[in-house]
């Protein structure tokens, strides 16, 4: 991807590539106005440059964040869509990172809405920050619910250039959960133009560009997938508006999620597909040319039960295309790998890894796939793709990889 567009570093990691989602989580384990939450930037504050946006405020890493142009230090706003309506009932800050002293935001006002990004607004905190410390919390004791949050940062410690945010986390519990229509289609991006095919919870696509092709799935409003063009490859994150019209997204190299990351925003310019000569249409096409190339495909669509080895109901069109591919491609034996986070113990999660694997093993072997075809291994959290450190670090550690057996 050697595009030209501003690279920023993070170490967010791309939320939700998952074995299974982890639905029923405690509620305050995920940050609302996170990214990776599926929450969106409606109104941006000014900006010093692309790798000092209000986005990075949003990426649950306090190395990045929001810095103000020159002379720009007070009365910086900025408004964040919700995935869902929200109740919160804490508010953190990061500030430890700010390049100077005096340049750490210090008062700020928090107000959330239901009405709309633009009224309806009422305060439920006002902060007074240290300055250059990070997870500064605050409680949320105002009895208000809303979709739309709007940040009011004041002023700064002292500097006279530039106001600084790094993180800005809000916890609490969704109150809604309003499914997302299908996203198939074509959408114009910064990329050039990207096609999108849902089937079920699993997205394959393609893109115009160095023959790009994709393979993941979505959530809610939250796409996760793999990107690969000739040589290269990684993961990538995207959030959709909840008319699915456009969406907002980051990309990253493979094995480079903790140092740099780039922008890849898309708006729809059609509901046909389309296609690219390079791609061959579909999750069972992609799947197979993934496992047919590199012996390896991570799959997205397979959704679990919170701490548990129970399939959801919505995984099926995902298993019935491995199910299918496994019938066309007779001669391929699998190996079906689990993986989790580091969250509970090594024990624990061992053998969740493990019974998940043999929950999608039964799936396919009842649907005729003979069982001497088909191999589990569980590694628990001993293998991860990203750091544990963060929600969507541990997203990504959570996953299920279909191997090809020699």
């Amino acid at each position: 991807m050697s595009r030209k567009l501003i690279l920023v570093s993070l170490t967010m990691v791309c939320l939700f590539f998952i074995f299974g989602f982890e639905i029923g989580a405690n509620a305050t384990d995920q940050s609302l106005v996170s990214f990776s939450s599926g929450a969106l930037l409606i109104e941006t504050s000014p900006e010093y440059s692309s790798a000092w946006g209000n986005i990075w405020i949003m990426d649950e890493n306090p190395k990045t964040g929001w810095c103000c142009p020159s002379g720009k230090i007070s009365d910086n706003v900025l408004v964040i869509e919700l995935a869902e309506k929200s109740v919160f009932d804490r508010l953190e800050f990061d500030t430890g990172y700010a390049d100077a002293k005096g340049r750490g935001a210090k008062d700020i006002i928090v107000e959330l809405s239901d009405d709309s990004p633009i009224k309806g607004f009422t305060e439920i905190a006002s902060v007074s920050l240290v300055d250059r410390e990070d997870n500064q919390s605050f409680p949320v004791t105002v009895d208000k619910s809303g979709k739309w949050v709007r940040l009011t940062i004041k002023n700064n410690h002292s500097d006279s250039e530039y106001t600084e945010l790094m993180d800005f986390r809000a916890y609490g519990k969704q109150l809604t959960k309003t499914p997302l229509a299908d996203v198939s289609g074509t959408y114009e991006t910064n990329y050039n133009d990207f096609h999108l095919r849902q089937q079920g919870t699993s997205v394959t696509g393609c893109y115009e560009y160095d023959e790009g092709i994709l393979n993941g799935g979505i959530e809610d409003r939250i796409m996760k997938f793999t990107w690969i063009e000739t040589g290269q490859k990684g993961p990538a994150v995207m959030v959709f508006t909840s008319d699915g019209e456009k969406f907002y997204g980051i990309w990253w190299y493979e094995g480079r999620e903790d140092s740099q990351g780039g922008i890849w925003n898309g708006t729809k310019i059609s509901q046909d597909v389309g296609g690219c000569p390079h791609w061959g249409g579909g999750i069972q096409e992609q799947m197979t040319s993934e496992l047919l190339e590199f012996g390896r495909v991570r799959l997205y669509g397979i959704n679990f039960d919170y701490d548990s080895d129970i399939i959801r109901a919505e995984s099926k069109p995902t298993l019935d295309k491995i199910i299918a591919m496994l019938k066309s491609e007779q001669a391929m034996q699998l190996i079906i790998e689990g993986h989790t986070d580091s969250d509970g113990t090594t024990d624990h999660n061992q053998i969740l890894s493990e019974k998940r694997a043999e929950s999608v093993k039964s799936y396919l072997v009842s649907a005729g796939i003979s069982s001497s075809r088909l191999f589990t291994k569980g590694y628990g959290e001993s293998m991860p793709v990203a750091p544990n450190t963060t929600a969507t670090g541990k997203a990504q550690n959570r996953r299920v990889e279909l191997v090809v057996k020699e």
